[in-house]
């Protein structure tokens, strides 16, 4: 049995948070309901002002979800990586989508009606109790998002920045190069400042010799001094 490209056991390993709190005939009708799609590099995922119909796990890419504000810049507010669950919060709070989200590389989406995720709610308290648990978890991190984008000055941002993303996506073999390259418009919208910023500011890190870079790679020499000034804000 497959779905597209990938088979039901492979979704199941990927999802298997969700799987594994399942019972046999819960995850059958798991099974039978969920659906992959492809998204090329980025390809919006859903709009904001959208109506949520389904929750979504990254199986395999980068997803960025972000909001755009005024004049028309956009803020990233978190990104995504597998295997990450995400666009179902405004189904839960019945409403809209206060956000948008779309693709920083080819990415492979899992996709689960909301309506089977409410039915499989009603049914197993485990699960109930896993959405709380990551509901808080985003809750929490966008509570610190928010203090840092507004309360550090732009070096701290862009710091904060280039250990999030070496966090969240990790670095090549090198052990040192951020494995996601970033237009200087999305790191600028990562770190709530202007592109013409962003490019100056990482400019004097490289001068300073926290990171070096090529193009849009980005790697990072002193992480210790990144995290100090980040810390600093």
């Amino acid at each position: 049995m497959t779905v597209d490209d990938f088979s039901i056991e492979e979704i199941a390993e990927s999802i298997t948070e969700i799987w594994q709190l399942l019972s046999k005939e819960q995850r059958k009708l798991l099974a039978d309901h969920i659906t992959v799609q492809k998204f090329k590099k980025n390809e919006m995922i859903y709009c904001e002002d959208e109506k949520p119909t389904h929750m979504m796990c990254l199986l395999s890419g980068k997803v960025k979800i972000f909001k755009d504000g005024v004049g028309g810049r956009s803020q990233i507010i978190r990104v995504m990586k597998p295997v990450e669950y995400f666009a179902y919060r405004a189904y839960f709070a019945e409403g809209y989508y206060v956000t948008a989200a779309a693709a920083f590389e080819p990415s492979v989406i899992c996709m689960i009606p909301m309506t089977i995720i409410t039915r499989l709610l009603n049914e197993n308290i485990a699960l109930c109790q896993f959405f709380i648990r990551q509901l808080a978890i985003d809750l929490g991190i966008a509570d610190e998002r928010t203090v840092n984008l507004t309360q550090k000055h732009i070096r701290g941002r862009l710091a904060e920045a280039l250990l999030f993303l070496k966090e969240s996506y990790g670095v090549e073999e090198d052990e040192s190069t951020l494995s996601i390259y970033l237009s200087r418009e999305d790191l600028a919208n990562l770190s709530n400042m202007t592109t013409s910023n962003a490019i100056r500011t990482l400019s004097n890190f490289a001068t300073e010799k926290l990171i070096t870079i090529d193009g849009r790679k980005i790697k990072i020499i002193d992480e210790e001094r990144l995290k100090k000034i980040s810390k600093i804000g």
